[in-house]
């Protein structure tokens, strides 16, 4: 390739899709980001196939906050990191990767090698507080935006808000 000459990808409008780190099954955790300087996302709960919890973690104080879809505050987040939060952590670093996470989130873990209990370790380790200014309506919003793609007929012709989403058809 020359100079000035672009790749495929970077002649085409679409841009390229970072795969999982690892795959991981939606149930129990099926929405999770790295946005608005916070981990979060939405949880199932496991008593109550109707509940889900918006947890989140704020990048560099640890800062969490979890409570149900209808605002109610999740009765494990005490002072620590509820099961809820826990599983957000651990998707997280399937979905993007330890070492992603906690550079987004401003984690040294002890060891050299950072898993999702390290991760979690080093960020109670801190002793965060209690959050309770989050953006949990935010947070479910983008979630049952994301959910309502899932319910569009398959067609051809394009779908402007939809405009942003990698090709997927490979460009040769």
């Amino acid at each position: 390739m020359g100079v000035g000459a672009l790749s495929v990808w970077e002649q085409s409008s679409t841009a390229r899709v970072m795969a999982p780190a690892r795959p991981r099954k939606l149930a129990k955790v099926p929405f999770v980001e790295l946005a608005d300087g916070r981990l979060q996302g939405v949880v199932s709960s496991g008593s109550d196939i109707g509940r889900v919890y918006v947890s989140s973690v704020a990048a560099r104080t640890y800062a969490f906050a979890c409570s149900t879809n209808n605002n109610r505050p999740c009765g494990g987040a005490r002072g620590v990191f509820c099961k809820h939060i826990q599983a957000l952590v651990a998707e997280a670093v399937l979905q993007y990767g330890a070492e992603r996470v906690a550079r987004y989130l401003a984690v040294e873990p002890p060891d050299g090698d950072p898993d999702a209990q390290a991760l979690t370790a080093a960020m109670t380790a801190t002793r965060p507080v209690k959050d309770d200014s989050s953006a949990a309506a935010q947070v479910f919003s983008r979630f049952l935006r994301h959910l309502a793609y899932l319910e569009l007929a398959p067609v051809t012709s394009p779908l402007p808000e939809m405009q942003w989403f990698p090709a997927t058809r490979a460009v040769a």
